[in-house]
């Protein structure tokens, strides 16, 4: 199923490739070439005008939007309705062509057209099986999923206002990344010279992160051998990109250059091969006016990325508040497409709505429920704030009157409001404000596995997974234990530790924040041992005592 991460050859390589590429190509860059030209031809629908992705009608638009595993759960389609409702105007949507995995039928995939239309959402859709050609076997070519998209021709055409055509995901790996030109620009133009008229996202190679520049350095070239133009071009940010300077260089080269450019893949989480920098990238893409696709909905072998768990958005995790309703997350960035009404001439706010009151108060969540909002045309949502002197800070959206509001602080003070929203954009008068208190961290509702995952002369790498066996989710935690051998942490991922002889206290990093109910959070760390390196016999989280295992 879904590989749980992104892993170019190992973290040193990568990081020591990506840095001596800049150097010995001083930089090179689709910017040291001329800036793209404005083609003759443009789409219909969707199309690249001036280096940027806009509309039919010439308006910009910028995706905001989550990656969505359709080939492998084709039974979670109703998930569409829940990332629209989180606020998203793009959709990413996983297929097959049956190199890999079994192929998508077009009556499939105009079932996926038109629920993406339904929920108002800009689809992006893309062929899976060619992910790490020329290092995984099991990989197809772009050749063949070019083929796969002129077979769909008839469920494709006529819809380019609505899909962008993304042609293979990650179509080649760490192998002769060079080769990735020529078959990219071929299948290219294989489509074009098929009649297709949509816009065609192109990923990088290296797995998507192009640590080795293939994908900058050939940009132009590319972009030169699309006769229409409408190319867009799709880098994936995971560990290789964790400074904030490799972000901001790699995107300010193609937007200085006026080659179109999104993160059509994204992770926050940390992994072995490193910490990836979502706020730089999600802030970056913010001030450049350029598109976000994080990975994913729900699904994953590893549920550390996954933005909801059991595709439930009542689940929703840590990576999924970063995502939705972080700084320059989606609810707050996302403008919906101008051809589903977004823009229209509707200038009329909804009325304010009731003020909220609580109910099922936890230790980490409430729920709010508030009399609806009218409007002119209609209430398209509702956005919840916590109000804090006079600031705010969203902290949830839903599309009904009620919410749940989660990732809170035991035995905490909160004011909370609502503002309701219509499909235009307009934005009503904020509601009068709830306090609500938070209960204590109820006890004894956890779990703690611990385990050695390598051991050397003096050293050893340390694992430990921590999961919420309670109803409700623990935000802000302090996990403790003792080594009794002692053994010390020297460096952490997932948390940051502190330690006094061998008493030992792990609070968490931002993307571990919250542990969802029924759900996990997991750090990892370096330290130092002796002859014996016992595992910890007890662990205690927020002062209650977890079971171990």
């Amino acid at each position: 199923m879904r590989r749980t991460r992104k892993s170019p050859l190992s973290a040193l390589l990568a990081r020591l490739a990506a840095l001596v590429a800049l150097l010995v190509l001083g930089a090179l860059c689709p910017g040291a070439a001329q800036a793209a030209e404005e083609p003759g031809t443009q789409a219909a629908g969707l199309h690249i005008s001036d280096g940027r992705l806009v509309e039919g009608n010439g308006n910009d638009f910028v995706m905001r939007g989550v990656n969505h595993a359709h080939t492998w759960y084709p039974n979670e389609l109703g998930s569409l309705a829940d990332i629209k409702a989180q606020g998203a105007n793009t959709v990413r949507v996983v297929l097959a062509d049956g190199h890999r995995w079994t192929a998508n039928t077009a009556s499939d995939v105009a079932d996926v057209i038109a629920q993406c239309k339904a929920n108002r959402l800009i689809c992006v859709l893309e062929v899976h099986d060619t992910t790490g050609y020329g290092e995984d076997s099991a990989a197809g070519t772009l050749d063949q999923a070019a083929d796969y998209w002129i077979g769909l021709k008839s469920v494709l055409a006529g819809q380019e206002n609505y899909i962008v055509i993304n042609i293979g995901n990650e179509p080649w790996g760490n192998t002769d990344p060079a080769g990735w030109t020529a078959p990219t620009i071929a299948a290219i133009q294989k489509l074009r010279n098929a009649g297709f008229e949509h816009t065609i996202m192109v990923d990088a190679p290296n797995w998507g992160q192009d640590w080795q520049q293939v994908m900058r350095t050939n940009a132009q070239s590319v972009y030169a051998a699309d006769t229409t133009g409408n190319l867009i071009f799709s880098i994936h940010m995971y560990s290789v990109f964790d400074t904030a300077a490799e972000i901001t260089d790699y995107l300010n080269a193609f937007v200085s250059a006026k080659l179109p450019i999104l993160i059509g893949e994204f992770g926050g989480p940390a992994d072995q091969w490193g910490d990836p920098d979502e706020d730089t990238m999600m802030a970056t893409a913010e001030q450049l006016d350029i598109g976000y696709l994080a990975w994913s909905w729900s699904g994953n072998t590893d549920p550390i990325l996954d933005l909801v768990l059991n595709f439930d958005p009542a689940q929703m995790t840590s990576w999924g508040q970063r995502i939705f309703n972080g700084a320059n997350g989606i609810a707050q960035t996302a403008k919906e497409a101008t051809v589903f009404g977004g823009g229209s001439s509707d200038t009329q706010a909804p009325t304010a709505p009731g003020a909220p009151t609580a109910s099922a108060v936890t230790a980490t969540s409430a729920n709010l429920s508030w009399t609806a909002s009218t409007d002119n045309v209609g209430v398209a949502g509702y956005d919840v704030v916590r109000v804090s002197g006079g600031t705010e800070t969203k902290v949830a959206a839903s599309t009904a009157n009620s919410v749940t509001v989660t990732g809170l602080t035991a035995n905490t003070a909160y004011s909370f409001a609502v503002y309701a929203r219509d499909a235009a954009g307009n934005r009503s008068a904020r509601s009068a404000a709830v306090s609500v208190t938070t209960a204590d961290t109820p006890a004894g509702s956890c779990s703690v596995g611990y385990r050695v995952v390598g051991e050397w002369q003096g050293g050893f790498q340390g694992e430990i997974a921590i999961r919420n066996t309670g109803t409700s989710a623990v935000s802000g935690w302090k996990l403790a234990f003792t080594f009794a051998n002692g053994q010390t942490v020297s460096n952490m991922w997932g948390g940051t530790a502190a330690q006094s002889g061998g008493s030992v206290t792990v609070t968490p990093a931002s993307y571990t924040q919250t542990i969802p109910a029924g759900g996990s959070v997991t750090v990892g760390f370096i330290g130092s041992k002796g002859a014996t390196n016992a595992a910890p016999t007890a662990f205690t989280l927020n002062g209650a005592a977890c079971v171990n295992g």
